[in-house]
C-alpha cells in the first residue's frame, strides 16, 4: 500500500528542528515534503494468475485486475517490452517473484545481486541491428498502482539501454519497485534505470548497477517532468553521471517542480574500477559526475545515505551538487529550494557540496532555505584530483544553515562567489586546510565573512590543521582554533572514528550544549 500521509508521526525529522537555531531565528529553515509515501505492504487480495517460464506475461498484465497478484516464475526469462495498462477499479497490482516469501529478504531489508537465482526477469529485447534494445517496461497513458516485488529488470546480454524503464507520464501514478534488482550491462553499462517521470513513485530496498556511459549522463534514477510526491528509501544507487538526478531536462507541463522528496538511508556508490589510473581501473572511461544532483526539486529530505567516492571527471568532484538548472531554457521556474541535508555521511571526493542558487545564462529562480546539519565530510580533497572547497556556494542563495558538522577538507571550508543573507556556519569541526571560508577577490575569513554573509553568525567552530593558528586572528571571536587534528579530541580520527572522547574540550561546546561536530548517535547507518 502507498497512501499519502500527513506525517505527524515522521517525528524524528522535526525534533531534529527544534534544535536547530535558538530565538530569535537569524535564517528561514527548509520546509520539509508536506507528504511522505507510506510503502508499507499489504498483502494482495484478489486472484493469483501465475506466468510460468515461456508464458505470456502481457495477457496476463492485460486480464488482471487491480487487487490481483501476477507471480511470475523465479529464475525464468521474460523478455519485453511489456506495456503497464491502465486499469479501472482500486487497490494495486501486484508483479513479484514466485518464490516464497522466506527466499526475499523481508520488507524493509535492501536486496542484493545474491537473491538473482530467485528472481524473475523482465528483460529488454534486441529491437534491431544496431544494439538498439528498447525498453523492458513501458507504461500506458495514465497507467497506475503498479507494485513489483523481488523482481529483476536487465537488458539483453551485451546490449546497451537507453532506459529500462521509461515512466514518461505526468499523469500516470503510484508506482513501488520494492526489493527489485535493476541493471545495465556490466561490460556495455545503460543510460538509466528508471526514469521516475509520474505521481507518487516509489523505490525501496532495491540495487541498482552499472548504469554507466562514455560521453553522455548516465543515473540509476533520474525524474524531471513528474510532480511527486517520491520515494528512495534503502537502496543501493550506482551511476557514473549522477547516481541520483531531479531535474536535468525541461519538464513538459509548465511550472512543474518535482516535489516532496524523500530520499533516506541510500548508498550512493562509484567503483574505483571506473577511476582512471586507479589500480583497479577497467579500461572504460565512463563520464564520472556526481554522487546526487538536485537542479530541480524543492521540498526534499536527504536524511542518513552513505555517499561514496566521487573524483575530477567531467565535473570538478563535487560529491553532492544543488544546482538550479533551468536545462534546456524552456522552463524558467526552475528552482531548487528547501532542502534538508542532515545525518549524512560523504567520504572519498574531491568536494562536498556545491551550491548554485541560480541558472546561467538561462532564467531561473532563486534557490534559498538550505540546511546541512549533523554530517560527516571525511577524506574530501586533493587526493581526488582537484583543489575545491569543502562547501562551494555561488549565486547567491539566501538562508543556509551550516550546523554540526564535522569535515576534513585538503584545500578550503567555504569558497564564495556571491553574497548571501541569513548565513549561519555554527558547531562545527573543520580542517582548515589552505584557506578557510574565502571568497573570489577576499582574504580569508572577516574580509570574505564581511563582504559575501552581511549579519552572518560564524560562531564556536573548532578549525585544526593547515593555516588555522596562523590565520586565527582573521576571524570572528567565539570559534577555536588548533595546530592539529589531533588537538580535537578524536577518538580515532586516522581510522575514521570522529567521535569527541570525554576528555575533548569540545565535549558540550556548542552553542546548543551539545558537542562539536557531528552526533553520531542520531545518525541511522543506512542499509
Amino acid at each position: 500500500m502507498m497512501r499519502l500521509c500527513a506525517r505527524f508521526a515522521f517525528a524524528l525529522a522535526f525534533v531534529a528542528m527544534a534544535s536547530i537555531l535558538p530565538a530569535p531565528l537569524f535564517a528561514a529553515l527548509p520546509e520539509l515534503p508536506r507528504v511522505y509515501l507510506d510503502t508499507t505492504y499489504v498483502p494482495p487480495t484478489g486472484s493469483t494468475i501465475v506466468v510460468l517460464a515461456g508464458g505470456d506475461f502481457q495477457a496476463a498484465l492485460n486480464t488482471a485486475q487491480l487487487g490481483d497478484v501476477i507471480t511470475l516464475e523465479a529464475g525464468a526469462t521474460f523478455t519485453g517490452p511489456f506495456t503497464l495498462p491502465n486499469k479501472t477499479g482500486t487497490g494495486w497490482l501486484f508483479i513479484r517473484s514466485s518464490t516464497a516469501d522466506s527466499n526475499l529478504p523481508p520488507p524493509g531489508t535492501r536486496v542484493d545481486p545474491s537473491y538473482a537465482s530467485v528472481m524473475p526477469k523482465i528483460v529488454s529485447p534486441l529491437l534491431d541491428g544496431l544494439g538498439d534494445p528498447g525498453n523492458a517496461i513501458r507504461l500506458a497513458v495514465g497507467a497506475h498502482h503498479y507494485r513489483f516485488i523481488g523482481v529483476e529488470i536487465k537488458p539483453a546480454a551485451g546490449a546497451f539501454i537507453f532506459e529500462l524503464v521509461p515512466m514518461h507520464d505526468d499523469t500516470a501514478s503510484d508506482f513501488i519497485f520494492d526489493r527489485c534488482y535493476v541493471h545495465g550491462d556490466p561490460a556495455v553499462g545503460g543510460r538509466r534505470g528508471i526514469a521516475m517521470n509520474v505521481r507518487r513513485g516509489a523505490v525501496i530496498d532495491s540495487y541498482f548497477a552499472d548504469f554507466k556511459e562514455v560521453g553522455a549522463d548516465s543515473q540509476a534514477i533520474a525524474g524531471w517532468g513528474g510532480a511527486g510526491p517520491f520515494k528512495v528509501v534503502n537502496n543501493y544507487l550506482e551511476g557514473a553521471g549522477e547516481n541520483l538526478l531531479f531535474g536535468g531536462a525541461d519538464p513538459w507541463v509548465t511550472n512543474l517542480i518535482p516535489s516532496d522528496i524523500e530520499i533516506r538511508r541510500n548508498y550512493f556508490f562509484k567503483p574505483l574500477s571506473w577511476k582512471v589510473g586507479h589500480p583497479t581501473y577497467a579500461g572504460t572511461p565512463w563520464t564520472i559526475k556526481n554522487l546526487l544532483e538536485l537542479k530541480n526539486a524543492q521540498r526534499v529530505l536527504l536524511d542518513g545515505n552513505l555517499l561514496e567516492n566521487c573524483w575530477v571527471g567531467s565535473q570538478a568532484g563535487d560529491a553532492v551538487l544543488f544546482t538550479t538548472r533551468n536545462q534546456d531554457g524552456t522552463a524558467p521556474w526552475s528552482v531548487v529550494r528547501d532542502v534538508t541535508f542532515i545525518n549524512n555521511t560523504v567520504r572519498h571526493a574531491a568536494g562536498g557540496i556545491q551550491l548554485l542558487a541560480q541558472d546561467f545564462p538561462n532564467p531561473s529562480q532563486l534557490g534559498q532555505r538550505f540546511l546541512i546539519k549533523n554530517n560527516l565530510f571525511d577524506d574530501i580533497g586533493s587526493q581526488w584530483g582537484a583543489d575545491v572547497g569543502l562547501f562551494t556556494l555561488s549565486g547567491g542563495a539566501p538562508d543556509v544553515v551550516i550546523e554540526h558538522n564535522t569535515g576534513v577538507p585538503t584545500y578550503a571550508v567555504v569558497v564564495v562567489d556571491a553574497a548571501m543573507t541569513g548565513f549561519i556556519f555554527r558547531n562545527n569541526i573543520m580542517r582548515y586546510g589552505t584557506y578557510g571560508i574565502i571568497g573570489t577577490g577576499t582574504g580569508p575569513g572577516n574580509d570574505t565573512i564581511n563582504t559575501y554573509f552581511p549579519g552572518a553568525i560564524v560562531q564556536k567552530n573548532a578549525f585544526a590543521a593547515g593555516n588555522a593558528v596562523a590565520d586565527a586572528s582573521l576571524y570572528p571571536p567565539g570559534n577555536f582554533f588548533l595546530a592539529s587534528l589531533n588537538d580535537i579530541g578524536f577518538v580515532d580520527w586516522p581510522g575514521g572514528n570522529y567521535r569527541l572522547t570525554t576528555s575533548s574540550p569540545y565535549k558540550n561546546a556548542g552553542t546548543d550544549g551539545k558537542d562539536l561536530g557531528v552526533d553520531f548517535a542520531a545518525q541511522v547507518p543506512c542499509g
